[in-house]
């Protein structure tokens, strides 16, 4: 088995925030609506409760975010991903639900700083001010489907890997002063 890389290499720039794609990171799609064990399987494959609508519950270097009524997005250490899987599979034995590893399909940027806002501001139709703590908000950046939510001082957007470098460019653009997009 070949050694994980993450999209753009760990690329990184500075302007009046910092922006820089960090991975490889683990990622499970799971979907699930109303089964019996739900709790306890994502409790038991990244240790959070299950997050309500919009949110994302942090433990760590662990995450789970709600992205549709039956769909969650599981974060976690690359290395970790196969036991979370299995942990799914034996909690949720016998009931109606998918989990899936999507981790190599996805990109994952952090945008830190002061004025890490303004650059998704920029680029994505959000009301930045209104945007709470552990709100996972799924949006557009330009016109590129992601995710993202405030964390540590900063951001944390998912994207499709297949347009890792294309986001990187408009991250990269919106964080240069007097930039406009």
């Amino acid at each position: 088995m070949s050694d994980p890389v993450s999209a753009l290499g760990g690329a990184r720039i500075k302007g009046f925030a910092a922006v820089h794609e960090i991975g490889p990171i683990g990622m499970i799609t799971l979907r699930a609506k109303g089964v019996k064990g739900l709790d306890k399987a994502v409790k038991a494959a990244v240790g959070t409760k299950l997050p309500t609508q919009r949110r994302i519950e942090i433990a760590g270097d662990s995450a789970c975010g709600w992205m549709s009524p039956d769909e969650y997005l599981l974060v976690l250490p690359y290395a970790k991903v196969t036991s979370a899987l299995a942990a799914i599979a034996k909690a949720l034995k016998g009931e109606h639900h998918l989990a899936v590893d999507v981790s190599d399909a996805r990109a994952v940027f952090r945008i830190e700083g002061p004025q890490a806002a303004d650059v998704l501001r920029k680029l994505s139709p959000v009301d930045f001010a209104r945007l709470e703590p552990a709100e996972l908000r799924r949006s557009r950046a330009a016109q590129v489907a992601c995710a993202f939510w405030q964390q540590d001082g900063g951001f944390t957007l998912v994207c499709f890997r297949s347009v890792a470098g294309y986001v990187m460019g408009l991250l990269t653009h919106s964080a240069m002063p007097g930039s406009e997009v």
